[in-house]
């Protein structure tokens, strides 16, 4: 019972791979997903980066177009033109990823809008695959708008161009130019700082889902490892328990074992030491009838030695062979150790009786034919020499999902207080009768079977003996 409760504990305890599985998807999830928000926040910081190039470019344009405005230098109009790449370049680079352009094409704009060469995939990376993102995708219509004021801005720039290469700039004209200008920057101003804010706003969602991510894996990583080493843990108390447990059965088995050894040799020597007195005591003897007698002694102690020996061997067999599951037909059976039993003189004054309720039972055979054989080969021995009418009763049963086997006698009985010892090694209520293995070897059996034996008894009256197994017996 012990140990099935023991393999249980094991049984539900948690799986080491499953745990250890968990950890490391934990840890692959934590590492990927860190990964990718790093590049996420990198992408990030590079659109910030490409926005200032973008704003500063835009009022350097705004600059110079407003000093060539009032200077006619054509100079600060090429200045003008040249500073108006940038934030086109960035617009043509966000045209050709909306219209899945080549990448050569849309990398070459970009780097023409001055941003940084190793910047330019993690750019391209974040807008085709975040693009509908709330946040990415509110700052993508800001530099949406921005692109079109910058288109704006830069055909105000074309008319004073114009305007000035063909001398036709006015005064109230520049007046009217500069006022254009300046509500195109401010706008603009207004639309980058948009774009750098929700880039921003994005960033820290970003970090803030970071957070509580990493802290989420962290504590399953955490927790199971935890419950890994409890369960290594528990698992080691466990079976220190069993070898514990191990240990103290090795201990009682060396003590029956010291026993056995013991009572062994002492019940071999014993037969052979009166066979040796009565051989030397029958050379001398002449007469014939005590021969017979001496004859007959010796024959009783050689039936004793060999009922020791078979005993011996059924132990043997109990201790040492696997139990094999078969249909095991009970009626043959029983039957079979009843003719194994007719040669014993004292069977031919008692009645056998068989009462087969249930005839087929799933179980050992071996070990069936060893309780079935040694209870009636107990009840032939003990039965009352007394009594003119003697009986062995054997029975039967189906109790629930068990086999009942009863054999009963009525034979000289067992006293009350030594009921508890029958199923001791070597404990014999009689010596001259029986070797002690007997009961003891049928008790085995019955536990290797996963059943139960009991008995009852009452002195001059007869004993049953019950023994349950189950009728499918399981390893």
């Amino acid at each position: 019972m012990e140990e099935n409760a023991t393999n249980k504990k094991l049984k539900h305890s948690p799986n080491a791979f499953i745990l250890l599985f968990v950890i490391f998807l934990s840890c692959a999830s934590l590492i990927f997903l860190n990964y990718y928000t790093i590049k996420i926040l990198s992408s990030s910081r590079a659109y910030v980066n490409g926005e200032s190039h973008y704003s500063k470019a835009q009022k350097d344009a705004v600059r110079h177009l407003i000093i060539y405005l009032y200077t006619y230098n054509s100079k600060h109009w090429q200045l003008f033109l040249e500073e108006m790449k940038v934030p086109q370049g960035d617009g043509k680079a966000r045209i050709g990823l909306l219209d899945n352009a080549s990448e050569i094409s849309i990398k070459e704009s970009f780097t023409i809008g001055r941003n940084s060469h190793k910047d330019l995939d993690d750019i391209i990376w974040l807008f085709n695959n975040f693009n509908s993102i709330p946040f990415f995708a509110t700052a993508i219509k800001e530099w949406e708008q921005g692109d079109y004021l910058i288109e704006k801005l830069f055909q105000t720039g074309k008319k004073v161009n114009q305007k000035i290469t063909t001398h036709s700039l006015k005064n109230e004209d520049r007046q009217t130019i500069l006022m254009e200008i300046n509500e195109i920057s401010d706008k603009l101003t207004i639309n980058e700082r948009n774009f750098s804010n929700t880039l921003g706003e994005g960033t820290h969602m970003i970090k803030n889902y970071l957070v509580y991510t990493n802290i989420f894996f962290i504590l399953i990583i955490i927790s199971t490892v935890s419950i890994y080493y409890y369960s290594m843990i528990k698992r080691l108390i466990i079976s220190n328990k069993k070898i514990e447990q191990k240990n103290s059965e090795l201990i009682i088995v060396n003590k029956e074992l010291d026993k056995f050894v013991y009572s062994a040799s002492h019940d071999l020597r014993s037969p052979i030491t009166s066979l040796k007195g009565l051989i030397e005591i029958a050379i001398d003897e002449d007469n014939i009838d005590e021969i017979k007698n001496y004859l007959n002694l010796m024959n009783t102690s050689l039936t004793r030695q060999d009922q020791f020996i078979s005993d011996i061997i059924d132990y043997s067999r109990n201790k040492r062979l696997e139990s094999h599951n078969e249909a095991v037909n009970l009626n043959e059976t029983i039957t079979e150790i009843i003719d194994q039993h007719r040669h014993i003189k004292e069977v031919k004054e008692i009645e056998i009786n068989k009462q087969i309720d249930l005839n087929e039972v799933y179980s050992d055979r071996l070990r069936l034919k060893i309780i079935l054989s040694n209870l009636v080969s107990n009840a032939i021995k003990y039965s009352d020499k007394e009594k003119k009418s003697k009986f062995i009763n054997i029975k039967t049963t189906k109790e629930g999902n068990q086999l009942k086997i009863e054999v009963t006698d009525n034979g000289i009985g067992i006293k009350n207080d030594l009921l508890h010892k029958v199923f001791d090694m070597f404990f014999a209520t009689n010596s001259n009768l029986g070797s002690g293995l007997g009961l003891y070897i049928t008790k085995e059996a019955v536990e290797n079977l996963k059943g139960s034996i009991s008995v009852d008894s009452t002195i001059e009256k007869g004993t049953t003996f019950f023994v349950k197994i189950p009728l499918r017996y399981e390893k």
